[in-house]
């Protein structure tokens, strides 16, 4: 028999085992789904789980893969995703999950299972220090001690996870805690005692921001996926603002789709291998606005060479990340949605002294810019092209409810420049973490989320073998996943750099014994198909995007090509190579503010 066949059972709420809490505190938190993998301490939550119809478990084939789930459920419907895992191996399995939701402010909120409360610390059978492990890639932990302080957890959790900076908790819970009995309060009735994040901008930061901005004669808004974490609506408010402006705005990674890629404000993608307009307006600029973002090294690049001349605007939930990486003038920490909304009141205060005209050089030196089309590559013969491979799929499907999701490397890269996102929470990618095995398990839990929705994960070789485990899930659940994987048979972007800066010495970047992608997928019961000429790349979009199962879509890539453009590490953003025979010494602002074209 299935959970599915089971009425709720009815529960004494005054006196629940401690697993019942659990499962309730689910409930009320708006928790329909949970990813795991079960195991001997987390039984008695299993039981529970069994016992009752509202809460949904996906059983994965590997912890990392539940997390990664989770994420992708997460990231695709500003939900928290829910994880459920045993003790020992179960738990030190999820912290790369853990690390990368982290890194990307993902609300996560783990369970895992720990040995009974009076043998912790006796080295027994699957026992782990779960919080000392998870301590530092975690925005919060705990370890439940006491059934009553189950139902009190279990709503701080959601709560931590979810607000401020969202991020992953995680609750560790002993056997014989999840057994005992305990009073249930519901989510009306817990407040956490200390963590209440600020959300509401400081109004004289507000008016600061916006007299630079009025001021600027070279500006630009940098857009992170912090943005994308505020919300739908936080988006809209994004672009409500920056239309007003009539400035350019440029995205990180993670912040692809906060503001509609078509729009001609929007000049691309920023930092390493971004557009060469976006890298040099952020290098040329007089008054940067970054909403969302945290000044990483890959949008950086040398910080010294950051941006040298402009003021800059950092707004943030975080108020750590403010002045963490780049000194900033003005610093607002609120929640995005409401600075947003703050700073479209204060410009429009001021709309009848603005003066069009003052950005009207900038934006004629950005078209300039903007005529080097850096993304350009040469599809030539044969042999397909990645670039080609990304822009036929999306070309396929821009008509289509469809959700991206990659893994790490060449892929990545190629998938950002060249399949355009109009919309938030439809693109999913590891971003600081750069976790390969990520895409198809978020694949998976996006498409939990949206089960009539066409689902991509677009990955490399070396990535869909880290967790390809997940074909078992996929099948089991009949997840219509398709997976296209652009194989040069390459670590890709570690060969890349092997060429760039060690001599072209391939070191154990290429990836020999790859399995049959197509009889791989075959033995799972799914679709397998492969493309390995220009010709017959159409073709095999077309059958997969036809398939009601599971793909794997093999896609036979030049070994050869490499992502361009690129900002070497250490280099500054006007030192962006488009061309292997680039130099990458590139006209910018004069320290005047003189635009060179």
């Amino acid at each position: 028999m299935t959970a599915a066949t089971h009425a709720p059972a009815a529960v004494d709420t005054l006196s629940m085992t401690g697993a019942q809490v659990v499962i309730q505190a689910l409930v009320d938190q708006g928790v329909d789904v949970v990813f795991g993998y079960p195991g001997g301490a987390v039984l008695p939550l299993y039981d529970a789980l069994f016992q009752q119809d509202r809460v949904r478990h996906i059983l994965v084939r590997h912890e990392q893969a539940a997390v990664h789930a989770a994420e992708g459920y997460a990231r695709s419907t500003g939900k928290v995703g829910v994880v459920l895992v045993t003790s020992g191996p179960g738990a030190t399995n999820t912290v790369t999950g853990l690390t990368d939701a982290l890194m990307d402010s993902v609300p996560i909120v783990c369970l895992t299972g720990q040995v009974p409360t009076h043998m912790i610390g006796n080295d027994a059978f699957q026992e782990a220090d779960t919080v000392g492990i998870t301590r530092p890639c975690t925005k919060h932990n705990y370890l439940v001690k006491r059934p009553e302080d189950l139902a009190r957890v279990m709503h701080e959790a959601f709560h931590v996870a979810r607000s401020g900076r969202p991020g992953p908790v995680v609750v560790d819970l002993p056997k014989n805690v999840q057994m005992g009995k305990a009073p249930y309060q519901g989510r009306d009735a817990v407040r956490h005692r200390t963590y209440h994040p600020r959300t509401e901008p400081d109004p004289a930061r507000i008016e600061e921001a916006v007299d630079l901005l009025a001021r600027a004669e070279r500006p630009i808004f940098y857009v992170g996926g912090g943005v994308i974490n505020a919300g739908p609506a936080a988006c809209m408010r994004l672009t409500e603002l920056v239309r007003a402006t009539g400035y350019p705005v440029t995205l990180t990674l993670m912040g692809l789709g906060a503001y509609p890629a078509s729009d001609p404000q929007f000049i691309g993608m920023l930092g390493m291998h971004g557009t060469y307009e976006a890298n040099m307006a952020m290098h040329g600029c007089d008054v940067m606005v970054c909403i969302g973002a945290r000044f990483d090294d890959r949008v950086t690049g040398r910080l010294d060479g950051f941006s040298p001349g402009s003021r800059k605007i950092h707004v943030d939930i975080d108020p750590s990340s403010i002045n963490k990486n780049v000194g900033v003038d003005v610093g607002i920490v609120g929640d995005a949605e409401k600075c947003l909304v703050a700073l479209a009141a204060a410009w429009a205060r001021r709309a009848n002294s603005m003066r069009p005209e003052r950005v009207a050089p900038w934006w004629e030196q950005i078209r300039a810019w903007q005529k080097k089309d850096s993304y350009r590559f040469r599809q030539n013969g044969r042999a397909i092209k990645p670039q080609t491979a990304v822009r036929r799929l999306y070309e396929a499907t821009r008509h289509l409810d469809v959700y991206v999701t990659t893994d790490v490397g060449q892929h990545q890269m190629w998938a950002a420049q060249h399949f355009p996102f109009e919309q938030p929470l439809r693109w999913m990618t590891s971003g600081g973490l750069g976790t390969m095995g990520y895409g198809f398990p978020a694949a998976i839990g996006v498409q939990i989320a949206h089960p009539g929705a066409t689902v991509l994960c677009i990955s490399g070789d070396a990535s869909w073998v880290m967790n390809m485990q997940e074909m078992s899930t996929a099948m089991q659940y009949r997840l219509p996943v398709k997976s296209f994987i652009l194989n040069n048979s390459y670590m890709g972007m570690v060969r890349q750099w092997q060429d760039f800066f060690h001599g072209s010495r391939h070191a154990e970047s290429y990836m020999d014994a790859l399995p049959d992608f197509v009889k791989l997928a075959e033995a799972f019961g799914a679709v397998g198909l492969r493309a390995e000429t220009i010709d017959q790349l159409d073709g095999v979009i077309e059958a997969a995007l036809r398939a009601d199962r599971p793909v794997i879509a093999d896609i036979v890539v030049d070994r050869a090509e490499n992502v361009y453009p690129m900002i070497p590490g250490g280099a500054a953003h006007n030192e962006i190579k488009l061309s292997p025979e680039d130099d990458g010494a590139h006209e910018a602002i004069s320290e005047e503010g003189m635009v060179l074209v």
